[in-house]
């Protein structure tokens, strides 16, 4: 690296811890995240549409891969990620995932305009209870 550049990294202040309220925030606006799963000893990772409410994350699946590997276990880690021009961040959700299906909760989800972008038929609902719930961010 160059003496430039060295003290250009040396100015900028060091990476920062997110608070709860922070990851929640960066949660609720990212337009997508990413799903972490296993099952038969394979990790597998997913992109989801999702939304919060009620202190969990909630997203639409069909019958697959994913929705058999939250069944198998349901422990997940969750991410959102994103840029700006002078800004990165990084946020993690641990938890459990379930499927739900009781009309009142469906309901209650569908209020929250999880739209998903893929052309195949959602009509599977599950929710990621969260144990912990990180994040950091550094500027760019």
């Amino acid at each position: 690296m160059n003496d430039t550049l060295n003290d250009t990294v040396r100015e900028r202040p060091p990476t920062r811890q997110l608070d709860e309220a922070e990851c929640w925030e960066r949660i609720a606006a990212a337009p997508y995240g990413r799903i972490a799963a296993t099952a038969a000893g394979e990790v597998d990772i997913f992109p989801v549409n999702h939304a919060v409410g009620d202190g969990t994350i909630v997203f639409r699946t069909a019958p697959g891969t994913k929705l058999l590997e939250l069944t198998i276990r349901h422990r997940v880690a969750f991410e959102v990620d994103g840029a700006s021009e002078t800004e990165a961040f990084s946020v993690v959700v641990k938890g459990d995932a379930e499927e739900f299906d009781r009309q009142a909760e469906v309901f209650e989800a569908e209020r929250l305009g999880v739209t998903p972008w893929a052309p195949e038929e959602k009509d599977r609902w599950v929710r990621i209870i969260p144990s912990e719930v990180t994040g950091r961010a550094f500027e760019r």
